[in-house]
């Protein structure tokens, strides 16, 4: 529901590269995944409103890799209720109402009957430098992975052109990588609230520019959440797998991989050169758990209290001790 609580009408659309399809009371309509398109499903909801007065249209679409950005822009832009979902999700929907038959409509009609079900929380509108910055941090991370690919690959080259094509390729990714750590520091420290946010966050041992930079991009919820939503957004939460008597191994799964790749990083660095957190990692260690579970445990703590600093600016790092850092029940673990 809406926060006015005025009655709310649920429509689905399903995205492609090319294409979107709209289900809206029941109807299927089709238009082209460009601006006139999106134009035309904004005529299509202001005409649904009008024939239901005080009734809202509330728009539920799954991400797609970048391919739903241009109509989600624009929704927000005509100041439209959206829901951007992960694909999972509609998909299990989808085989609990035993929905197997899959095509564009009727992954909008199943879109549609989520959000009337489910009523999912509206996806708020980023800002421009917000928008901005998750593109700058997004190229570093492919130009990152791209060099990675590189440096494999390179290493088996035996012929000399190749290998001096490998060197000037590898120069080019270090230039642009640079270029992109430029322009990331601009823009973050050209916002108050992001550079606030990003010299706060560097206060803990392990976090340096490049992770305060993924987690304002990719998590921008940051500081704003419960402890168990926190680590659940990040991938971190340690779901129970329990039936009668079994008590199965709790794993984590699910959230957002670059948040989570990027506290693996931090992690790292924190159990050498933290003396709270090398103490918590050695001793469960030393309790017989696997290196990477307690490697798992420490960016759990880690993502939690990095949005408890966040929520109370007076919170103090000094007041911590391996005992006190705050940590998440599996009762208190939402979805993801």
């Amino acid at each position: 529901m809406s926060q006015n609580n005025n009655p709310m009408i649920y429509a689905g659309v399903d995205v492609a590269k090319a294409t979107l399809q709209l289900s809206l009371n029941g109807a299927g309509h089709s238009f082209a995944n460009d601006a006139k398109g999106h134009a035309r499903i904004l005529h299509r909801l202001d005409a649904a409103e009008q024939a239901q007065p005080g009734h809202h249209v509330h728009l539920v679409l799954e991400a797609t890799g970048g391919y739903e950005a241009a109509l989600v822009k624009a929704l927000h832009g005509a100041g439209r209720i959206v829901s951007v979902i992960p694909p999972a999700r509609a998909r299990h929907f989808a085989q609990a109402k035993c929905a197997h038959a899959k095509t564009d409509p009727i992954d909008a009609e199943v879109l549609a009957a989520f959000g009337q079900a489910i009523a999912p929380q509206p996806t708020p509108a980023p800002s421009a430098n917000q928008t901005h910055l998750a593109e700058l941090v997004g190229r570093r991370a492919q130009l990152v992975e791209t060099r990675t690919a590189e440096l494999n690959r390179s290493a088996h080259d035996t012929d000399k052109l190749l290998r001096r094509q490998s060197r000037q390729l590898l120069t080019l990714l270090e230039r642009q990588i640079a270029q992109c750590d430029r322009a990331i520091a601009a823009q973050i420290a050209a916002d108050p609230e992001m550079k606030a946010r990003a010299q706060r966050v560097q206060q803990v041992p392990g976090i340096g520019p490049v992770v305060a930079a993924v987690l304002q991009a990719a998590m921008p919820e940051l500081g704003t959440l419960q402890e168990g939503e926190a680590a659940a957004l990040a991938g971190l939460a340690p779901y129970n797998r329990d039936s009668g008597p079994w008590k199965g191994t709790r794993r984590i799964r699910g959230g957002r991989a670059p948040v989570r790749c990027a506290l693996y990083m931090a992690a790292l660095s924190a159990v050498r050169f933290d003396p709270i957190l090398r103490t918590f990692y050695q001793r469960l260690c030393a309790a017989g758990k696997k290196p990477l579970v307690a490697l798992t445990a420490v960016m759990r703590k880690l993502i939690v209290l990095l949005n408890r600093m966040l929520q109370k600016p007076d919170f103090q790092l000094s007041t911590l001790t391996s005992k006190t850092i705050p940590s998440v029940s599996p009762e208190k673990i939402t979805c993801s």
